[in-house]
């Protein structure tokens, strides 16, 4: 059965963030599909990762029987991340944008999963090909064209990290404009505020059920 790997990332729970709420349209549609399936799930927000330091930098760069047992320990968490992502027939990342970029627990996570030669930095990434969608939520609108589009170091991040960098092959659902509702000087952008939420959610339901559909012809 296929495996998906669900990563949330926003600091609000599921009622409060729009990236866990438009990601839970994803999973409920690969879910119907794949009601026997493995969902490896991490909250990074609720359960951060360790934030990469000169042990777990340095223990990809040298032969395991080399490691100290600080440099083992690290390692083996580094491994098991990337693991996960090896093992994933589909990925769905939640990415909400903060200070205009990713938070730094997604940033985390990719720092520990790239490993050079392995999942990053060679011609042939152990993940590359694997379909993942990502849902970049933002509290404006930072598309073509906006005033502060050249703002944006969430899709174009990823873009290079994930899809250039590790062979991801990327998908993004953007609800945009989520602080509308909110924020003093955006009334009037509140119905856009709703039509991109609305398609965002009918966007990632369809690229759950194509993505389960897709394994499912395949097996």
């Amino acid at each position: 059965m296929a495996t998906l790997l669900h990563l949330d990332s926003s600091v609000f729970p599921h009622d409060g963030s729009v990236s866990r709420d438009v990601g839970a349209s994803f999973r409920k549609a690969w879910e119907a599909e794949h009601p026997d399936g493995t969902v490896v799930y991490r909250d990074l927000a609720a359960d951060p990762l360790p934030h990469l330091d000169g042990v777990a930098a340095s223990s990809a760069f040298a032969p395991p029987e080399t490691h100290s047992p600080e440099q083992s320990v690290a390692y083996a968490l580094r491994d098991k991340l990337a693991r996960e992502l090896e093992q994933a027939d589909a990925v769905l990342i939640g990415a909400p944008m903060y200070n205009f970029t990713v938070p730094s627990t997604l940033k985390a996570w990719i720092d520990q999963v790239v490993l050079n030669g392995r999942t990053f930095g060679t011609d042939t990434p152990t993940a590359a090909g694997t379909p993942t969608v990502v849902v970049a939520s933002r509290g404006g609108g930072y598309g073509p064209g906006t005033p502060r589009e050249s703002w944006e170091f969430v899709q174009s991040y990823l873009a290079k990290m994930l899809g250039e960098g590790m062979g991801l092959e990327l998908e993004f659902v953007v609800p945009e404009l989520t602080l509308a509702a909110r924020t003093p000087g955006m009334e009037s952008l509140v119905d856009l505020a709703e039509a991109s939420r609305t398609k965002a959610h009918e966007t990632a339901g369809a690229h759950g059920k194509a993505l389960a559909a897709r394994f499912a012809a395949a097996v």
